[in-house]
This record gives C-alpha cells, sequence and structure tokens, in this order.
C-alpha cells in the first residue's frame, strides 16, 4: 500500500471513529449473530414442522373416536380425552398470547399463570369441554394449534432473551417457552393415546 493510500485510509478511519481491528471485530461479531439467527431460525423451523406433523397425524385420529371413549375415559388427572384436548386449546391460547406479550412489553413480565396452582382445571371446568360438541372441539385444537406455529414462525428474535414470571416464581426465557412447547404437546397426545387403548 502506497503512502498516500495509507493515508487516506488513516484519515477514513479516524472519520468513521474506528481502526481495523475494530472493523475485524465488529465483522467477527456480526458472523456470530448471524450465525445463531440461523441456528435458532432451524431450530424454530423444526418445532414448527414437528407440530405441523402432529396435527396432520392426530387431527383424524381425534375425529373417528367414539363418544364413550372420549367422555368416559379418565387419566391419572381424572381428565377425560376432550378435557385432555380442551387443555391443549388453552395451552396453545395463553402460549400465543405469552409470546405476543414477551415481544413488547418489559421484561420481566408478571403475566396471569394458568398452568400452575390448579388454575387449568378451572380453565377445563368454567369453559365446560366435557360438554362442547366433539368436531367443533377438534377443529379448534387443529386451528389454535396452527396458529401458534405461525406465531412462533414470526417471533422476533432480538427478544428471546425476554423472561416472564410463573405463578410458582420461576422465570422463563421466551426462547425456553417456544422450545418447551412440543414437549408439553406430546406429553397429552400420549396421555389421550393411552386412554384409546385403556381397556
Amino acid at each position: 500500500m502506497g503512502a498516500e493510500s495509507t493515508l487516506a485510509k488513516a484519515s477514513a478511519d479516524k472519520y468513521f471513529g474506528f481502526d481495523t481491528s475494530t472493523r475485524l471485530i465488529c465483522a467477527h461479531s456480526k458472523k456470530v449473530k448471524w450465525n445463531l439467527k440461523g441456528a435458532i431460525m432451524n431450530e424454530f423451523e423444526s418445532i414448527s414442522q414437528e407440530l405441523l406433523s402432529l396435527i396432520e397425524e392426530w387431527e383424524p385420529k381425534l375425529s373417528t373416536l367414539g363418544n364413550d371413549v372420549i367422555t368416559e375415559r379418565r387419566n391419572s388427572q381424572n381428565r377425560t380425552i376432550k378435557q385432555i384436548v380442551g387443555h391443549m386449546v388453552d395451552s396453545a391460547s395463553n402460549n400465543t398470547h405469552r409470546i405476543i406479550h414477551l415481544q413488547y412489553q418489559e421484561s420481566p413480565l408478571i403475566f396471569p399463570d394458568y398452568a400452575n396452582l390448579g388454575n387449568n382445571d378451572r380453565w377445563i371446568a368454567i369453559q365446560n369441554y366435557q360438554e362442547k360438541e366433539w368436531n367443533s372441539l377438534v377443529q379448534l385444537w387443529k386451528y389454535t394449534n396452527m396458529h401458534i406455529v405461525h406465531v412462533i414462525g414470526n417471533i422476533n428474535i432480538e427478544k428471546l432473551d425476554n423472561v416472564w414470571i410463573s405463578a410458582l416464581n420461576e422465570k422463563i426465557s421466551l426462547k425456553a417457552m417456544v422450545v418447551d412447547f412440543p414437549r408439553h404437546f406430546k406429553l397429552h397426545l400420549n396421555e389421550i393415546n393411552e386412554l384409546i387403548n385403556k381397556e
């Protein structure tokens, strides 16, 4: 590099307020950030595809179940299949609200906790899922969970470290909540499957 080029570069660096080492650090940080963004997007895409596959698999299974199977057989929490499906609707609905609130409200966020201290059973009872028309409930389950997949796909990853405080005083990040959602979803599908196969 000639003397004039070196002088021009030095002047430019001074004008813009950074030197070569700073530019290299910034470039590396940007690369790391984009790699992290890509990894998170891949993880969320995997979660979304898993949920959609389960919805597609389970909608016809649920739709063809007999009335005695969905209203009389109960799990260890004394819930029928109708009530479990209703609870899964509540889970998707409440988690959708959490995802949205955690992207524009201050963190940590104190948000009503429907899942602990018996509140989830109150939601089931107040909405009387046991008496809801079955096909309507299955379709509600399907589209409520398809919607949360859509919401997950539109999360601002800059907000993933925002946290809400549960009724048990646990701090749960937006990212942790999304990652855990499929586990909870499959837990209840397994419960339903056990009741279907129950003699």
